[in-house]
């Protein structure tokens, strides 16, 4: 069964990541740029908010036995399978963890406007994440 606790206390640091990186949600592609303290900060307080979701999903699917996603994102696709996110919110996550992967593996100089697209359109759908968690976890025979 699901180690409730565990997945609300990662929901809680989801939740405070979220509000540390609010004060940056109307940072300038120019401001960001310019910056390499806000590039640090946004790049890795999204990097770590990604991993917390990537961990919560990963203790659901061990515990309820769903198949063993091959990848970080794929993560996302097994919750969607399972009925426990939206097909836009698997989707939206799905190129969080591409942007994730760029951060972390310096694949490429990471696109300003991609980062401040982010801030400005897309700190909803961790959010939404959250939520989508706590429904699955209110209405699944979990421990707690």
């Amino acid at each position: 069964m699901v180690d409730k606790s565990l997945i609300l206390r990662r929901l809680a640091d989801l939740e405070t990541y979220l509000g540390q990186i609010e004060e940056y949600r109307n940072v300038t592609v120019n401001d960001y740029s310019r910056d390499w303290r806000t590039q640090r900060i946004v790049e890795r307080t999204i990097q770590i908010m990604i991993e917390t979701c990537v961990d919560i999903a990963g203790h659901i699917i061990s515990d309820k036995n769903y198949r063993v996603p091959d990848s970080y994102a794929d993560t996302f696709r097994v919750l969607h399978e399972a009925g426990i996110l939206a097909q836009d919110l698997q989707d939206a996550l799905v190129k969080m963890v591409q942007f994730r992967n760029i951060v972390v593996h310096d694949y490429n100089k990471i696109d300003g406007e991609i980062v401040v697209g982010i801030l400005k359109k897309n700190l909803g759908d961790f959010g939404r994440y959250k939520d989508s968690i706590v429904l699955f976890l209110r209405t699944d025979n979990v421990d707690g």
